[in-house]
């Protein structure tokens, strides 16, 4: 399972996007199954416009199975919030926050993401462990 940040969604889906090549190359190589998350999804639906093209890809996208949708429960809401709090110098937002979350319950490192410095610094919560996020970008 490799989690999947806003930031290759976007440019995945808006050709005109300055990360487009590199992140649909990335996209080719991947062969584990693709998640995100709702907050994530919301991010990304802000940031290419609810009339676009992007959308309108990213919409068929998930429809499709192209990717799995993770809901936050409360339990999740609440863990999310608490990494907010630890890491609010950077700051983590939900988006984010709920990509750890993700991967501490699915129990996987992977994150494909452009963000590299922030998911560099997060950590994954594994009973009293702490591990480090593997960064596709």
């Amino acid at each position: 399972m490799i989690l999947v940040d806003t930031g290759p969604l976007v440019a995945l889906f808006d050709p005109r996007d300055g990360q487009h090549s590199r992140a649909a190359s990335v996209l080719k190589i991947l062969t584990d199954r693709l998640c995100t998350t709702v907050p994530v999804l919301t991010e990304v639906f802000h940031m290419l416009q609810p009339h676009s093209i992007g959308s309108d890809r990213v919409r068929e996208f998930v429809a499709r199975g192209g990717i799995d949708v993770w809901f936050l429960d409360s339990a999740g809401l609440v863990r999310s919030f608490e990494l907010m709090e630890q890491y609010a110098d950077r700051p983590m937002d939900l988006a984010d926050a709920s990509v750890i979350v993700a991967a501490e319950s699915w129990q996987t490192r992977k994150v494909f993401t452009l963000d590299r410095t922030d998911f560099a610094a997060y950590r994954i919560r594994r009973g009293h462990r702490l591990q480090t996020v593997e960064v596709i970008a």
